[in-house]
């Protein structure tokens, strides 16, 4: 941290004042406190920024562009506040890192609402930083002018205003302090996440010689407007919560229950990246016999007790009631498919594992009997018979069979989005990073995709699971996912990047694809599952009986677009694949990585065309129904 927080000094700082020497040393005060905002950033290891454009917010604008000009931050600038935010979201999810999110005033500020909130269900150190009019012009008609303060209400860790920068005495240590206390609850120890930091910004906004900054002070540089020796923040918090590993068997005695050979399952959802949780639940599976069941954003697939298709055996009723585990024990943010949720809530015991402790318990049918903070260990009094994890691996065996057969089946269509999300978790390897967009493509992946050795590292916004800013979250992620970090853990740059998107969650967030032509650019491929229109509401009660006249309208809402075309506009190049052999050939064919390094230079779009709604649905039920019969039998 002190080498990143030295840069930050630099660029902040003295960069700034060295950049004032040529107006006599005068400083516009919304200048200093925009590059003190910055510097406290970079002292606590920040490196991205993202920036949309306006006139209100250009102290910051400036701060960050000369930092970026000195290597000490990376800036990305976007035309859309929608799309900006949702890049900074992918930016720090896959990249561990909190990232500044700077905007002007007015309506793009409630542009961010989206992106804020997912970064608050997903425990993401989002810091959003809004330019402000001053309090004279609020509540009069001015221009662009809104009540900004609490927008994001309780969706933030931290909110604060800063006042009109105006040069007094005392005046850096209090920037330096409401900048250092949005940091220190963005990347909290028990309760990261989003935090907004709204900044009211009076004219002059830049520059100013002596006859025009009356109303601001003398305009000259303060004694010191630099921050804490060594490079630290202006205040570290040092608060830690230890989070200890208790005994499975310690657990079942505190909740009066025997301890003895139990037959159990651990199940494991979405996971923040860089937790160790995913690790510990396999091997609590693994140490216990019992099957491991991870939705794809969870991870966790080290295990000879893990189960590919958990969904699809929970989905058979009969074979479900048959093989009830007496204990669930969930790890992290559970609940992607209903015949999983029936498999939890008809546990006799549900141990939940949150590792968040200051949030409200992730335990989403209210079923949990205990929440802990960290993943049980094993204990070997607890360990199952073999036949227990026996049956659910004989099953998962049958259940991989039957979706083989019914995708080479002849009626099946030449490519469908199940075989669109098996083809790309096979293709990608190990060190590549796979988003899953919301709604059929996670589950898709989820119930479908089989066991593999060294996967991709899976991610997706299941927070809030909407399938809104999906492109530019994919463009951040990619980003920070191919960054060389001497810094991390993983010292070298990450592979290829890829998207699995829906057609309609394309179409929502293709503005992402706009990426200014000097503006850095990942290597991502967006595979984009299109079946015109909202295929998931095919299987749900709102397609059938009474509701199937209004289904089109007001569920499957078909648009009728040729997404290649979509694509080639936006400057992306783009295919078009509508068969196994010609997706397999397109993922296949990378460009150079020195060849895509800028503007959308780096992305594809491929598009799977797949069959239609109805034929997936029945390709869904057809699976559904054979399973039912192979394990009947």
């Amino acid at each position: 941290m002190a080498g990143a927080a030295g840069r930050g000094l630099a660029c902040g700082v003295r960069g700034t004042r060295a950049g004032f020497a040529d107006r006599g040393g005068r400083v516009n005060p919304a200048e200093a406190a925009a590059a003190v905002i910055l510097d406290e950033f970079l002292r606590v290891g920040g490196r991205d920024v993202v920036l949309a454009p306006g006139q209100r917010s250009a102290p910051l604008a400036v701060a960050a562009a000369a930092a970026a000009a000195e290597g000490d931050c990376v800036l990305h600038v976007r035309i859309d506040e929608r799309s900006a935010a949702f890049l900074a979201l992918g930016l720090t999810r896959a990249g561990g890192t909190p990232v500044l999110l700077m905007t002007t005033s007015g309506s793009a500020v409630a542009n961010l609402a989206p992106a804020v909130w997912e970064a608050d269900a997903s425990d993401l150190p989002l810091v959003v930083v809004t330019a402000d009019r001053p309090p004279e012009l609020l509540g009069v008609g001015a221009n662009q002018a809104a009540d900004q303060v609490r927008v994001f209400q309780d969706r933030v860790r931290w909110e604060g205003q800063l006042e009109a920068p105006s040069w007094r005495p005392g005046v850096v240590r209090y920037w330096r302090s409401m900048a250092s206390q949005a940091l220190n609850a963005a990347t909290d120890a028990v309760s990261p996440g989003p935090v907004h930091l709204n900044v009211a910004l009076r004219e002059p906004l830049l520059g100013g010689g002596a006859g025009d900054v009356g109303d601001v002070g003398d305009a000259m540089v303060p004694d010191d407007l630099g921050g804490r020796p060594g490079g630290l923040p202006w205040t570290l918090d040092a608060r830690m919560t230890s989070v200890a590993s208790v005994a499975i068997d310690s657990l079942l005695e505190a909740l009066g229950r025997p301890v003895e050979p139990t037959l159990g399952a651990v199940v494991v959802g979405d996971l923040a990246a860089g937790e160790p949780f995913a690790s510990e639940a396999a091997t609590l599976a693994d140490s216990l016999n019992w099957p491991l069941l991870s939705e794809p954003s969870g991870n966790a697939h080290d295990s000879g007790t893990a189960v590919a298709h958990g969904p699809l055996l929970a989905g058979v009723a009969s074979w479900r009631a048959a093989h009830q585990p007496d204990v669930v024990v969930t790890v992290g943010r559970v609940g992607l498919t209903r015949s999983v949720n029936a498999l939890i809530d008809a546990a006799d015991l549900h141990i939940a594992v949150d590792p968040r402790p200051a949030r409200t318990p992730l335990d989403p049918l209210r079923s949990a009997d205990l929440v802990a903070s960290a993943v049980p260990a094993p204990a070997e009094p607890v360990r199952a018979a073999d036949d227990w994890i026996d049956g659910w691996l004989a099953a998962d065996d049958v259940a991989e069979e039957v979706v083989r057969r019914a995708l080479a089946a002849p009626q099946a269509p030449p490519l469908s989005g199940i075989g669109v999300a098996r083809a790309v978790w096979q293709a990608m390897a190990s060190d590549e990073l796979l988003l899953a967009g919301a709604s059929w493509p996670v589950r898709f992946l989820d119930g479908y995709a089989p066991l593999r050795a060294l996967p991709p590292w899976v991610i997706g916004n299941r927070g809030l699971s909407g399938i809104d800013g999906l492109v530019s979250t994919a463009v951040g992620a990619a980003l920070a996912w191919q960054r060389v970090d001497d810094d991390a853990e993983r010292g070298t740059a990450g592979g290829r990047a890829v998207a699995l998107l829906g057609d309609l969650a394309f179409l929502h967030d293709s503005n992402g694809l706009l990426v200014p032509a000097d503006e850095p650019a990942p290597r991502l491929d967006i595979v984009v599952i299109d079946n015109d229109g909202g295929g998931i509401f095919a299987g749900l009660e709102s397609s059938g009986g009474d509701y199937a006249q209004h289904f089109e309208r007001v569920f499957g809402t078909p648009q009728g677009r040729d997404l290649v075309a979509v694509a080639e506009a936006m400057g992306v190049p783009a295919t078009r694949v509508s068969d196994l052999g010609g997706l397999l050939a397109a993922l296949s064919a990378q460009a150079a990585p020195s060849e895509r390094s800028t503007g959308s230079e780096g992305l594809r779009v491929i598009v799977a065309r797949v069959g239609s709604r109805p034929e997936e649905q029945a390709l869904v039920a057809a699976i559904a129904a054979d399973l039912e019969a192979e394990l009947a039998g």
